[in-house]
């Protein structure tokens, strides 16, 4: 079967967009091609900084052929009708539909459809000018001939003026070859704002900028890595990575390693070279968080230590070239150096600038009162300095001091709930921000938490305080590590619910894919801290709102399905009024584990049967007793089910207030086999109006017992 190679060559791709942006152009194309008939057996994404790859191999060379029918009217339908009829199935004439007769219906019109298939190459040359003029960049650009204002022309192309393409950087060169795997390919053309697909790419734009022309993808990557390009981005990674613990080792030391820097570093090159760069000894009086900071920030590179030291770093740093210089590196190193110098130098301004910022202590009183700190102390002078500055949070949400004294009220609420030392969560919350007056964090943001911890531990407060202060903006997404101590834990909890509220009571919610004072992430950090350190806590108790209630939902759905969880299980635990998630977490688990088995999954199809009757009748407007008549009772089946529903009712109901849902669970398995029973001997409408309302109010018994774990009538299968 053929294979489709793309690639989309542009300037300079933000190494940022690069990965999500190959696994976009994989999705939109593969949907594409497989709305329109065709399938295929496997497709891989590669990204480089200037190019967007996608490999598809055994793709189908044509669709199938469809075959539909399309319902029409009745024969003796009126005249209209059937025009009607004969325009949607694109039909000229009656006499070409066919005449179907159905014993209750009469006769009607049926017109057979037969749509013949298409080949790849004509599918795939329709589709592709959409794919690339509607990408989805974050930040996209207008270039080119094409961008000119309508009317103009430059070297045959006309100008379209903002209908021109847009895309992140300009785009210079596209190959669509497409073919068996081992005779020839073809060239399926289609043109982008002058840009000709075909089958011509390029190397490294400094070592190999000549064209090569591309057969099929295994051709291409052999042909770019002797052009000095290396397509795979995780195998740039991997040289990268183990080429700069060679050197480091090499030298004595090791490599700090930075997943994040090793992404972003690996998008900056087509090929990495690896080189060691240095720094004066007396840089190293500066914090090692905020060398590591400076050199990763402003030059993209690592920095190593001592081999076996756990703490401090070493005068050298690993940068990542994207050329192989013939001197060996000499001129890249020594422009590294002295911009990692420069940089080092400010850090070192702003960290001295800091041990020696004594603000005016007089000033200050008021404020130290207010907090009840002790000016004596460097943190506690810029917590004072802080407040007593009116620094803004927000316009309508007041000032940083004004926030520290609500999140102080929320956390004393929350530290029995949590299990943390109120004492040690006040002290951590009064001084949480106080770093945020340092020139440190001034200059990088990053630091803040950070610097404050390290101030916090020269001024010998407890260590709890200490850690709280740094992981008290934890975790920042959803692969960040949580505060583990349970100061932090609840000074974390009580940062994010106190922008969570504030925000929505500004009415400042997330809108679409806009959000830009982080709440989702906010939530879904309340979310993380909840269910991954196992903390109660009603939010109803500090969130009133039930629409903030609601968003919480929202992020717990996301994080249990990321998680695996089904979102039928997850709305079948989950009403309006849940705000303890740790235990909406807990039922969905138990959930999932009940309905694997076979047994059980015939009971939930007991169960939404017995739902789906009684749900019927009441919208018939039937009103069904609260309560069932023993006496009422006539055959064995429902008697045995009303004994069993009697039962599993207490035995679910106790293991709930236990919190054991997975007992809760075992229980309700005891209706299997006569709630079976039931609908093989039963008659639910029998004829005795009394007998059939007694019935009726079994249905829903079974339906209360069960929903006091879960409402099963949500669940699909």
């Amino acid at each position: 079967m053929p294979d489709l190679l793309l690639e989309l060559r542009s300037e300079e791709i933000p190494a940022r967009m690069q990965r999500k942006a190959a696994g976009d152009l994989k999705k939109l194309v593969t949907d594409a091609l497989v709305e329109r008939g065709l399938t295929y057996e496997g497709a891989r994404e590669y990204w480089t900084p200037r190019r967007l790859t996608l490999d598809i191999r055994g793709l189908n060379a044509r669709s199938a052929d469809v075959r539909e029918e399309k319902k029409g009217p009745r024969t003796d339908a009126n005249e209209k009708a059937i025009e009607g009829f004969l325009r949607g199935a694109g039909l000229d004439d009656i006499s070409q539909a066919q005449v179907v007769s159905d014993p209750k219906k009469g006769d009607f019109y049926v017109a057979i459809i037969n749509k013949p298939g298409r080949p790849a190459e004509q599918i795939i040359a329709e589709v592709m000018p959409g794919i690339i003029r509607s990408f989805p960049w974050p930040k996209s650009m207008r270039s080119g001939p094409a961008s000119m204002p309508k009317g103009s022309s430059y070297a045959g192309i006309e100008g379209k003026g903002s209908e021109s393409l847009r895309w992140v950087r300009p785009l210079q060169s596209i190959v669509c070859l497409f073919g068996p795997e081992h005779d020839e390919t073809q060239v399926i053309p289609f043109v982008i704002d002058g840009i000709v697909a075909g089958n011509i790419t390029y190397g490294h734009r400094f070592h190999a900028p000549g064209p090569i022309t591309v057969r099929r993808f295994e051709d291409y990557v052999s042909s770019l890595e002797k052009a000095k390009v290396i397509l795979d981005a995780d195998r740039r990674k991997d040289i990268i990575l183990h080429d700069a613990k060679d050197l480091a080792f090499a030298n004595g030391l090791e490599l700090v390693e930075d997943e994040g820097l090793l992404e972003e570093v690996s998008g900056l090159v087509e090929w990495p070279q690896v080189l060691m760069g240095t720094f004066e000894e007396d840089y190293l009086q500066i914090p090692a968080e905020i060398i590591r900071l400076t050199i990763k920030t402003n030059q993209k590179c690592f920095v190593t230590r001592n081999q076996g030291a756990e703490e401090g770093l070493s005068n050298r740093f690993i940068l990542i070239s994207n050329i192989e210089a013939s001197d060996g590196g000499k001129e890249i190193i020594h422009g590294n150096g002295k911009v990692v110098r420069a940089r080092l130098s400010d850090a070192r301004h702003f960290w001295n600038r800091d041990q020696g910022d004594l603000p005016d202590l007089e000033t200050l009183k008021e404020s130290a009162a207010k907090f009840g700190l002790d000016l004596k102390k460097p943190l506690d002078q810029r917590m004072a300095k802080l407040d007593a500055l009116n620094v803004t949070f927000h316009a309508k949400l007041g000032t940083q001091g004004e926030r520290v004294s609500r999140i102080r009220e929320l956390a004393k609420a929350l530290a029995p709930v949590v299990g943390a030392d109120a004492d040690l969560v006040d002290r951590a919350v009064v001084l949480a921000k106080a770093d945020l007056r340092t020139e440190a964090v001034g200059e990088f943001p990053e630091l803040q938490g950070l610097m404050g911890r390290k101030y916090a531990a020269l001024q010998g407060e407890n260590e709890s305080v200490a850690a709280a202060i740094e992981d008290h903006y934890k975790p920042q997404g959803p692969s960040d590590r949580l505060p583990a101590d349970k100061v932090a834990i609840t000074v974390a909890l009580a940062d994010k619910l106190d922008t969570l509220v504030g925000f929505w009571a500004i009415d400042e919610k997330p809108t679409g894919s806009k959000d830009p004072f982080a709440l989702r992430r906010a939530a879904l950090g309340v979310v993380r801290i909840l269910l991954e350190r196992n903390v109660r806590l009603p939010l109803l108790s500090v969130v009133k709102d039930p629409d903030l209630i609601s968003f919480f939902h929202d992020r717990l759905k996301v994080y249990l399905r990321d998680l695996g969880a089904r979102y039928d299980l997850i709305d079948a635990v989950l009403t309006p009024e849940s705000d303890d998630l740790l235990m909406i977490a807990r039922r969905v688990e138990a959930l999932t584990a009940f309905i694997t088995g076979e047994d059980d999954k015939n009971l939930l199809a007991g169960t939404k049967r017995a739902t789906q009757l009684l749900a019927a009748e009441e919208k018939k407007g039937t009103v069904v007793a609260n309560s069932v008549s023993e006496e009422l009772l006539k055959l064995d089946a429902e008697k045995a089910l009303y004994a069993a529903i009697k039962t599993a009712s207490a035995d679910a109901a106790k293991a709930v207030e236990a919190e054991d849902f997975r007992s809760a669970m075992q229980a309700l398995s005891t209706l299997r086999a006569p709630v079976d029973r039931f609908f093989e001997d039963v008659l639910v409408n029998d004829e005795d109006a009394a007998v059939r309302a007694n019935r009726l109010a079994l249905l829903k018994a079974i339906r209360e017992v069960t929903g006091t774990v879960a409402d099963f009538s949500k669940i699909t299968g």
